[in-house]
């Protein structure tokens, strides 16, 4: 006899066939206006591409680099049905590893660069927030107590900015990496993928799900901000695409409800690493690069 549901299977699957529904919706919408298939696509990227602990993993990737088979990389792939397709991103990548390996626990991550050929006819790259020491930002900010500023105080004492200041240095490494693209693949479309939201931009937070002092949120906000607009200037002097995944993302931060938000907390709910993009999230950058494909 085919024994009841518990509450919590029920819910379960209350959870997954939303899931679904949403994914059904938004993996259909890339198809309208999708370039024919066949494609060749390249995908660049530190962590927020990789996708770090969402599953299932991807098995051809070096354990390091913990990328995700669900990522919006894959994502495109499928839905474009690309004839050929490299996900080069890896957790932790800084501009530098697309010139030389990156060595990571598990095996080192060749060249990213090295994905990239004559051939290739698509690529998208997101990359710059480690080379402004984004994990490092997001612990030394976290602050036990809702007071003060500490984090402006530990990165901008005296009104001297330093996070401002390493955004700067890191603009002629991203435009050294845009310009490699280039040469190596001078037919192809490139998309410079831009951060999602992580923090609310109106309010004070949600300490402690996000441990930042109300006081110190619009501050990480205006950086996020600032990180974008650098990386959106550097690709409109390449002639490279930028794709605004912040704009869409609004309202999907970290401290939105657990259904709805795009980027767990520090401490995840959803499989994902703390403070990165969980499956929707994947899902919602996907969804903002593919209309940049199609527009172009």
């Amino acid at each position: 006899m085919r024994q009841p549901c518990s509450r919590r299977t029920r819910a379960r699957l209350a959870v997954m066939a939303m899931l679904i529904a949403t994914v059904a919706v938004q993996a259909a919408g890339p198809a309208a206006a999708a370039p024919p298939p066949g494609v060749s696509y390249v995908a660049l990227g530190d962590s927020y591409t990789a996708a770090p602990l969402v599953q299932p993993v991807d098995p051809a990737a070096p354990p390091g680099c913990l990328r995700s088979a669900a990522n919006y990389p894959h994502l495109l792939a499928a839905w474009y049905q690309a004839a050929s397709f490299a996900d080069a991103s890896c957790s932790g990548a800084k501009t530098d590893d697309f010139f030389v390996p990156q060595v990571t626990p598990g095996g080192a991550n060749p060249p990213q660069l090295d994905s990239v050929a004559s051939t290739t006819q698509y690529v998208t790259v997101q990359v710059g927030g480690n080379d402004i020491g984004f994990a490092e930002i997001a612990t030394n900010c976290i602050t036990l107590l809702p007071l003060g500023t500490p984090c402006q105080n530990r990165y901008n004492p005296g009104g001297v900015d330093q996070i401002s200041a390493r955004i700067e240095q890191a603009r002629p490494k991203v435009d050294a990496v845009l310009k490699a693209i280039k040469a190596k693949a001078p037919a192809a479309k490139v998309f410079q993928v831009g951060y999602p939201s992580i923090l609310p931009e109106n309010g004070f937070g949600c300490w402690p799900t996000m441990p930042y002092a109300p006081a110190d949120v619009p501050y990480l906000v205006a950086k996020t901000k600032e990180l974008n607009a650098m990386v959106a200037q550097v690709a409109a002097a390449n002639g490279v695409t930028f794709v605004d995944t912040y704009t869409p993302s609004l309202g999907h931060d970290a401290c939105s409800l657990p259904l709805r938000r795009w980027i767990e907390p520090v401490i995840p709910v959803a499989p994902a690493y703390p403070v990165h993009p969980n499956l929707a999230g994947e899902f919602g950058m996907g969804i903002a690069v593919a209309a940049a494909v199609n527009a172009s």
